[in-house]
């Protein structure tokens, strides 16, 4: 049976204004961005002072504070500012720090082991392989990819003890968290650094591929409706959530304030009697009032994904000015006692702390005895700490006299001892200093790349299709292509393991179980000849990892290795690869630790991968993986491919998951950057065809071959270069 009680309402703060008024208005925890690594960069954020002004507040009020470190860190960062910015707060009591990067994991696990670290929706968790897999790395909480639905997430409950947090109201991202980067890739600011331009809230025409496009100019079609779940709050929980998370960091505090007095308010209902539990139309309508583009929308829970969800004129309404926030106080009890030629003592207690303060001398009355009212209207000026009195008792006797000065000190320093009381058991030391991957991995490092830039790297592709395959097995250039399930049955039933490598490619996003037939082949294909596995998610290297292939696992771009860290942590698990990040410049490349690594030199980006579809959104969905362009302000054009069968196996028609991969107009190329990318010591290089036929696969193949491989001048051809020169923001 479901213990309500044991629920957490978890609320956002992008301000210390905000943190008051989500305390003020029943938040078990509150979760926030300090002074560096927050993936709401552009919210008011707090400086380090607020920071631990905030742990204590939260602590004095039993309250938990959660701190964002949810964005992707550069070597620079990692080793110069990461340690700094987490000792002070490790050591004043901090609840847990919500992470993406795998390399901020295992240095936080190694350096601050007693500090909970809570995974964050930008690690896109998709099922209960992954979540297993980080609570095997001391992961103490999940928060799992908000397309998942209430049967997904109980799954999950049930595989792992670990604590499950999920979205419950606000904002919803139009790609999977942690797989966008198409703010990065068209205007330079990343979503993996908090710095998201929301171009999914843009307008974009749509039209079948060789159609014409829709004359609605204004309409937006990925831009998603907010999430409200009053309704189905009960079944949520009762799926094994345990912390509900409100969205909403750069909203304003009276935003904070509104919505979760609302959810506290049902969050109560239900731990005093689930079966009374109903949702007032007036609180419905409460919500929806303060903030809503387009109405509101269950979120995936109870649906895959459809038209009803979109907001497809994106028109903001918001209206929560009239919304009052205040601050909590913590009720104490005082025994102030004042006799004459004897100290001052003033006794404070809180729950279970206590403290007893003694200071300076009470003297006979002269001439102007200090009456009881004057003495307690001076111990009642708290001002701005964190205490009100519920009970002060006062015992004196006779006509007495104390300086003002005197009371006033005492007031302050029991106050301070109790503050100190209540927050001991908080505090905690750090013992170990901070040991660097990127130390060890130096002067590896600066060999290995001194020597590869003299070689010819190995050459590989990933191919969709069928025609892109046989072009990519024709050339003699290529060591090995990646391959989906259908293609590699195919290759493996004609033997062709035999004259090159062949890696078979995971879904994108890996949801539900794996099909049968689908592992059953793949480990045959292992005992013939087939090299391994090339791996986007976590759900996916979950699933590989627990059937014993880590060892055979490629990592692509998606499991980001952006820092030595997490170099060394896909290191550590034994996996053949990583693949180079494709939001890192040049420079930052040359000085990430890429000796296990490969480059991705040619493709054309995937900007988002969504579990909404394009296709069926605009009226269309057949099943049959066909395309939809999006056409935007600027007429360029997007092509959204619809993944119906995600596995390949031909017979997962009734349980796959569906999703649209969205790439980039113009395809990513290194072709005049040849020299460069050979100094940046990556063992192997990748071409990634994904919309080309099988002619276009050919001649680029030859292209990038003549160029890499044989030292032939650079063709004239359109590509973007991506990051490699600008960089991130």
């Amino acid at each position: 049976m479901t213990d309500f009680s044991k629920v957490e309402l978890l609320a956002p703060a992008g301000s210390y204004e905000a943190f008051q008024a989500a305390i003020g208005a029943g938040a078990d925890a509150v979760y926030l961005g300090g002074p560096d690594f927050g993936a709401r960069a552009y919210a008011k954020n707090f400086t380090q002072e607020e920071l631990v002004r905030a742990i204590r507040t939260a602590h004095i009020h039993g309250r938990k504070l959660y701190l964002t470190v949810n964005t992707l860190l550069k070597n620079r960062e990692l080793k110069e500012r990461l340690y700094d910015s987490l000792k002070e707060v490790y050591e004043e009591g901090l609840d847990g720090v919500i992470v993406q990067d795998m390399g901020v994991l295992r240095f936080i696990r190694n350096t601050f082991p007693d500090l909970p670290v809570h995974a964050s929706t930008q690690m896109t968790v998709t099922g209960p392989e992954g979540m297993k897999f980080l609570e095997n790395l001391g992961v103490t909480r999940v928060v799992p990819a908000r397309e998942l639905s209430i049967k997904e997430i109980s799954d999950m409950h049930k595989a792992s003890p670990i604590e499950i947090e999920t979205f419950i109201h606000g904002a919803l991202c139009y790609s999977f968290s942690g797989q966008c980067l198409m703010s990065s890739i068209l205007g330079g600011r990343s979503g993996n650094r908090g710095r998201c331009a929301q171009p999914c809230r843009l307008p974009y025409q749509t039209a079948e591929p060789g159609k014409h496009f829709s004359k609605e100019k204004e309409n937006c079609p990925l831009s998603l409706k907010d999430i409200c779940t009053l309704d189905i709050l009960p079944e949520i929980i009762e799926a094994g959530v345990m912390s509900l998370k409100i969205e909403g960091r750069m909203k304003q505090p009276e935003y904070t304030a509104a919505v979760t007095g609302i959810y506290r308010k049902y969050l109560d209902i239900l731990k005093e009697n689930r079966a009374s539990y109903k949702v007032d139309e007036k609180d419905r309508k409460f919500l929806l009032d303060a903030f809503n583009r387009g109405g509101s929308c269950q979120g995936y829970y109870k649906q895959h994904n459809g038209p009803d969800m979109i907001a497809f004129h994106n028109h903001k309404k918001t209206s929560v000015t009239s919304v009052k926030t205040f601050s909590v106080k913590k009720k104490i009890r005082g025994n102030l006692i004042l006799y004459p030629e004897s100290p001052a003592i003033l006794q404070v207690s809180c729950g279970s702390a206590e403290t007893v303060v003694s200071m300076g001398e009470v003297q006979y009355a002269k001439e102007h005895p200090m009456e009881e009212a004057r003495i307690r209207q001076q111990m009642e000026k708290l001002g701005n700490t964190e205490f009100v009195w519920e009970d002060l008792n006062i015992q004196m006797s006779g006509q007495i006299f104390i300086p003002v000065k005197i009371l006033n000190e005492l007031r302050r320093e029991a106050l301070f001892q109790l503050e100190e009381e209540i927050l001991k058991k908080y505090r905690r030391k750090a013992e170990t200093d901070p040991v660097y991957a990127c130390d060890q991995a130096l002067e590896e490092r600066k060999a290995l790349k001194q020597k590869s830039a003299l070689e010819k790297p190995l050459l590989y592709a990933s191919c969709e299709t069928k025609e892109q395959a046989e072009a990519a097995w024709n050339s003699p250039d290529l060591t090995g292509l990646y391959l989906p399930f259908d293609i590699m049955k195919d290759f493996m039933d004609r033997d062709r393991y035999k004259e090159k490598e062949l890696y078979l490619s995971l879904p994108r996003v890996t949801r539900g179980a794996m099909p049968e037939e689908y592992l059953k082949e793949a480990s045959q294909w292992m005992a013939v000849g087939m090299k391994g596995f090339l791996v986007h998610d976590l759900e996916g290297y979950g699933m590989l990892r627990k059937a014993g292939f880590q060892k055979y696992c490629v990592a692509d771009a998606s499991l980001y290795t952006w820092n030595d860290e997490a170099c060394a942590f896909w290191r550590e698990e034994g996996i053949l690869r990583n693949t180079m990040p494709m939001e890192l410049n040049e420079k930052e490349l040359f000085h990430r630790d890429s000796r296990d690594s490969e480059c991705i030199i040619y493709g054309y980006l995937p900007l988002m991968i969504s579990a909404q579809c394009v296709r069926k959104n605009a009226g269309r969905c057949d099943g049959q993986e066909k395309a939809m362009i999006l056409r935007d302000r600027y007429d360029k054009m997007f092509t959204s491919s619809c993944i119906c069968h995600p596995w390949k196996t031909g017979t997962t028609k009734g349980r796959d998951y569906c999703y649209n991969i969205i790439y980039n107009s113009i395809p990513y190329g290194l072709l005049r950057e040849s020299s460069k990318v050979k100094k940046l010591g990556a063992e192997s290089l990748r071409l990634a065809f994904t919309l080309e036929s099988g002619e276009e696969t050919e001649q680029i193949l030859k292209e990038f071959a003549g160029v890499y491989l044989r030292g032939q001048s650079a063709p004239s051809r359109e590509f973007t270069k991506g990051h490699f020169k600008r960089g991130a923001e």
